[in-house]
């Protein structure tokens, strides 16, 4: 990449004092909004929330729409990179995530008349017009609809994107310089050129929501009938390029999962894991996108996973990289055809002038969950062990290594299922469990989950 022009780096100060501003005042306005709230009648109450809402195109855009867009994504990144990033910018982007106030309802009941050609009133049996969650280029509403494949009534969840968001992301992707030096502020004197082109081209897809409405149903198909792992189903009727409506489930948070004995910590766990290494072996995709508001937990390891705009698939040479670096690794332990593999996917310069055990403990660290046969915790001091390595730029071995396209997404999921598994303190023989995911490894069920997924998968192939 070229260097940066003072210029530059003027106009990324300026954005990332924007950030702590905006973030500072969103902040603000909701813990005075609340404490207002706490003394006001009911009526009162609704007014002040009322207050805080977007009520303009030109506000969401503005606001929500800048600040909620790439920065957004990349602040939701940020909660993986532990301290890699400097305090006031991650503190920053952790309250935009949190407070950001929505859209109106006037304003959403707009955009769903300019897509769906009429007032939701009219488009749905019923349609609640104060949105129960919130997401980083649009917001979500309960609706109920005669389902025209059925006949019948359904609750469905109602995504409706923020007008002006599609014009905002497209100004900060333009602006890689900003990309950029965020990016550089976790990942030391890694040249960022293939992440930031990779996240330009994900998030340009996720605002199409009639690309995420065919990954979410390709999911939803695929683990039809699943004993543990469920996606909802989309509604296209009811859909279009900035609504996405799909059937509404009910569950627990994250919280809550949070606060169940660790049996059921682990259950939840081995399912989320078997999600993302199902789909990526089999499937040949994932949902790149792990953070705990895509989840709804319903008890004994039921998980139903939300949210597939940002899907990321792979070709099978890809595929066959991933594998090979896997049992390399993991199973037979063969540094130096490792290491062959790493120079082959362009993740270490060939002949790079470091010691090749050097370069498998580097890179192999990645893999120790799962790379013997044994009962392990997962914990938080892991999880961040594993972020700061892989964003360690000190190692004399870093200065040879980068992140290919292929794999910006593959090392999100991962950084952020290690950190969510080890929020969880989740235990088991991850090992084992993973023998049965892969493809070149056909292990037997090794536990309760795995039984039951195993006669799913019999009678799916039937």
């Amino acid at each position: 990449m070229t260097s940066r022009s003072p210029t530059a780096g003027r106009s990324w100060i300026g954005r990332t004092a924007r950030v702590v501003r905006l973030g500072s005042r969103v902040g603000g306005t909701v813990a005075v909004t609340a404490a207002r709230k706490v003394f006001a009648d009911a009526e009162r109450r609704i007014e002040l929330d009322d207050a805080r809402r977007l009520t303009t195109a030109r506000q969401v855009a503005d606001e929500l729409g800048q600040m909620k867009g790439a920065l957004m994504k990349l602040g939701q990144m940020a909660s993986y990179l532990d301290d890699a990033l400097p305090e006031p910018m991650r503190m920053a982007l952790a309250t935009l995530q949190r407070g950001a106030p929505p859209m109106s309802s006037d304003l959403a009941a707009q955009v769903i008349e300019q897509e769906l050609g009429n007032a939701p009133e009219h488009v749905f049996v019923e349609w609640d017009p104060e949105p129960i969650a919130a997401a980083s280029i649009g917001q979500v509403h309960r609706a109920i609809v005669v389902d025209p494949a059925t006949g019948l009534e359904r609750a469905v969840a109602v995504k409706v994107q923020y007008p002006g968001i599609d014009a905002a992301i497209a100004a900060d992707l333009r602006n890689a310089d900003i990309l950029g030096t965020v990016l550089r502020q976790g990942f030391g004197g890694l040249d960022p050129g293939e992440m930031v082109a990779e996240i330009k081209e994900r998030l340009t897809e996720e605002l199409d929501y009639r690309r995420e409405a065919a990954n979410q149903q390709r999911f939803a198909a695929f683990y039809a009938g699943h004993p543990t792992i469920s996606v909802p189903s989309v509604l296209p009727a009811f859909s279009t390029s900035r609504v996405l409506t799909s059937e509404l489930v009910d569950g627990h948070s994250w919280d809550w999962l949070r606060a169940q004995d660790q049996s059921e910590r682990n259950a939840a766990a081995e399912t989320m894991f078997r999600f993302v290494f199902r789909s990526l072996y089999t499937m040949r995709a994932f949902n790149g996108d792990p953070h705990p508001g895509n989840y709804l937990f319903h008890g004994d390891g039921k998980v139903t996973f939300l949210d597939f705009g940002l899907v990321k698939n792979f070709t099978s040479d890809e595929m066959h990289t991933f594998e090979t670096m896997v049992r390399l690794a993991a199973v037979e332990h063969d540094v130096p055809a490792f290491r062959a593999v790493l120079e082959g996917a362009g993740m270490l310069l060939p002949d790079a002038p470091v010691d090749t055990d050097a370069v498998g403990d580097y890179f192999s660290r990645f893999y120790e969950p799962i790379a013997s046969d044994r009962d392990m915790t997962w914990d938080p001091a892991y999880a961040s062990s594993i972020v700061r390595h892989t964003f360690d730029r000190s190692s004399p071995i870093s200065q040879y290594a980068t992140v290919p396209r292929a794999f910006v997404f593959i090392q999100r999921i991962n950084l952020g299922l290690y950190a969510l598994l080890g929020d969880l303190g989740a235990h088991g023989n991850y090992r084992r469990i993973a023998e049965e995911l892969w493809p070149f490894a056909n292990g037997a069920p090794s536990t309760a989950l795995g039984e039951a997924e195993h006669e799913w998968l019999a009678g799916a192939r039937h």
